[in-house]
């Protein structure tokens, strides 16, 4: 059997020494994630990781999202007037022409807490939204345009510097966030010649085209977070199922699992049984690798995770010789 990945996002609760030794005998893949770090963070990211870790760095990029900017996390309210422009009162969005496309009418869904704002009124320099479901606002959260599509670069200017960065430290992992087409892989495959590249499905859109975007590259993500965006959670199951039964055509694709494999133990130093059962389903379905993003990344217990993940992986390899 083929060697099961454990890829771990690192952050303030894993950046640190005792982990990235850890990490040596433990973990497969370390990952760098664009959407919180800034260029300056890469930089000394990388030179610590590299001095305390022999486990190669992946970078993973902001790729084509919206991502809300604010100085303060708060509650907004139902009803709510709030407003969208560069003042530092108010909410704002990245990347910055983002907001030469949105309309009036338009929906906006921020981040996971179920908040929904409505843009009501535009101008050159503002736009005025109404806050239409409740939820808290936090810096950098992703932002999902509910009622239609607009087209957004598939890298933005950060990535492609932390790009450049990566290529002079000799990074040889790169993953491409939002991957949406086959064009996009093109253009990633051409910009990062012999590295090797990971493409997150996390749209409708790449579930619609799978089959094809298949075809063009060799490793696959499926970032269930995201994605929950822009499918319903009740069919994500299903959906990652088609996905694994797409990529059952070829022998040498891979296909990791990210989001949720074990959110209990951001605050627990044990899992709960619906997450080993989710576990063990997505390595039956054929996973190459599981991911683990705010669990090691912001966790209280990311050793612990990781621990948790190499017994469910043993326990599923166990399984499959006896049968």
């Amino acid at each position: 059997m083929a060697k099961i990945k454990i890829i771990c996002t690192l952050g303030p609760k894993s950046l640190n020494k005792k982990f990235l030794h850890f990490s040596n005998k433990n973990i497969d893949l370390l990952r760098l994630n664009m959407s919180h770090l800034s260029i300056n963070q890469l930089k000394k990211s990388i030179t610590f990781v590299k001095k305390n870790s022999n486990v190669p760095i992946c970078i993973d990029t902001e790729g084509a999202q919206i991502r809300v900017q604010v100085k303060k996390e708060s509650y907004l309210k139902s009803g709510q007037k709030i407003k969208i422009s560069n003042k530092k009162k108010d909410i704002n969005l990245y990347p910055e022409y983002v907001k030469d496309k949105l309309k009036i009418g338009d929906i906006l869904n921020i981040g996971f807490n179920n908040l929904y704002i409505k843009i009501i009124k535009k101008n050159l320099s503002e736009i005025l939204c109404k806050v239409i479901s409740s939820g808290k606002v936090e810096n950098n959260k992703g932002v999902h345009l509910e009622n239609r599509k607009i087209k957004l670069n598939y890298l933005t200017n950060k990535d492609f510097k932390a790009i450049e960065i990566g290529k002079k430290f000799n990074i040889k992992y790169f993953a491409l966030s939002f991957t949406n087409s086959t064009s996009d892989i093109v253009k990633f495959n051409n910009l990062l010649k012999e590295k090797k590249k990971i493409f997150k499905i996390e749209t409708q859109n790449a579930i619609k085209h799978f089959d094809k975007i298949l075809k063009k590259g060799e490793s696959f993500l499926i970032d269930r977070g995201d994605l929950s965006k822009d499918v319903k959670i009740e069919n994500i199951p299903l959906v990652q199922r088609k996905l694994f039964k797409l990529k059952s055509k070829y022998k040498n694709k891979k296909i990791f699992v990210a989001t949720n494999l074990l959110e209990s133990m951001l605050e627990n130093n044990y899992p709960n049984r619906g997450e080993a059962n989710d576990i063990f389903n997505s390595l039956e379905m054929g996973a190459s690798g599981l991911v683990l993003a705010a669990e090691t990344a912001i966790g209280k217990y990311p050793q612990d995770t990781v621990k948790f993940l190499k017994r469910m992986i043993k326990t599923f390899k166990r399984s499959k010789y006896k049968t």
